[in-house]
């Protein structure tokens, strides 16, 4: 069974969703969750499924990214994970961690790539007058949100949608896309997944 470490900076809502489902459908195994926050409510929460959780704290770093990212891999090297999933991880990795994990790590971003790489993905698609939204997850290269494309989960932007309500509407597909594109790629299935 695969590994799965999951990394998070927040409260955790898609690295919930995923370990339930591992822990329900047996597809995979989690054996971590680490966060670069030390409060970050999702460490808790990991905690409470039973699931080892750490924390390094990037600020104590400054700005020495490889430092920071040396200091991550500790935990996840001695939990030897197959997959690493980004869920809320809000650090920009850089191409020597991302080449670690090449072929095995995958993220969520709030809008459907290749649009709206970055922040700020439902005001901008509000603003720029698109019928719709959504999610997507893809595999993580070291260009940013540019990986390989794995699923994707639409929704209707609807009149009066400001980025908090259309945020709301997205997350619940992120819930859903998320632990049906893992437990693909677990069995060797790079098949996009489209809801």
């Amino acid at each position: 069974m695969k590994r799965v470490a999951i990394l998070i900076s927040g409260g955790g809502s898609n690295m919930v969703r995923l370990v339930e489902t591992m822990q329900a459908e047996g597809y995979a195994a989690p054996v971590l969750v680490a966060s670069n926050d030390p409060a970050a409510g999702g460490l808790a929460k990991a905690r409470a499924l039973g699931v080892a959780a750490a924390a390094v704290d990037h600020r104590a770093f400054g700005k020495d990214r490889a430092a920071f990212e040396a200091a991550l891999l500790e935990p996840l090297l001695a939990a030897e994970p197959d997959i690493l999933c980004l869920a809320g991880f809000m650090r920009v990795l850089t191409p020597d961690f991302v080449r670690r994990f090449e072929g095995r790590m995958l993220n969520i971003h709030p809008s459907l790539l290749p649009k709206y790489p970055g922040l700020h993905t439902h005001a901008r698609a509000i603003a720029a007058g698109d019928a719709e939204a959504g999610c997507t997850v893809h595999e993580v290269t070291a260009e940013l949100d540019a990986g390989p494309i794995l699923g994707q989960g639409r929704v209707p932007i609807e009149p009066g949608d400001d980025a908090d309500r259309l945020a709301a509407r997205v997350l619940n597909v992120e819930h859903r896309l998320y632990p049906a594109v893992l437990r693909r790629y677990a069995a060797g299935d790079r098949t996009p997944v489209l809801l």
